[in-house]
């Protein structure tokens, strides 16, 4: 199955914390459960023309979350991953007006 890099990756993850690891070129992203670190390593690459050092991989489990005064639903789980860049390689220009 021929899959593209924007099946892998879902979105970027822009929070205070994963920002602070973009000034060391490591970027968070939410990912398709079903994808592994060397899938997230080639698509990363194919999508913002990088060099991929590392990849780091979390899944996520889903909150609980209250329905009224029926039971607990809960929200879905998800994959995030980390990538770290090589020291050469360039950043990714979609965070650079984030930090």
């Amino acid at each position: 199955m021929d899959t593209k890099a924007y099946d892998i990756i879902k979105r970027p993850i822009i929070t205070e914390q994963s920002m602070e690891g973009a000034e060391m070129k490591r970027y968070t992203f939410e990912v398709a459960k079903s994808a592994n670190k060397i899938e997230i390593a080639k698509a990363v690459e194919e999508a913002f023309g990088v060099k991929v050092a590392k990849v780091n991989t979390l899944n996520m489990l889903g909150k609980r979350k209250r329905t009224g005064r029926y039971p607990y639903g809960r929200r879905p789980s998800w994959k995030k991953a980390m990538v770290t860049l090589t020291p050469e390689s360039k950043t990714i220009e979609f965070f650079e007006g984030m930090v």
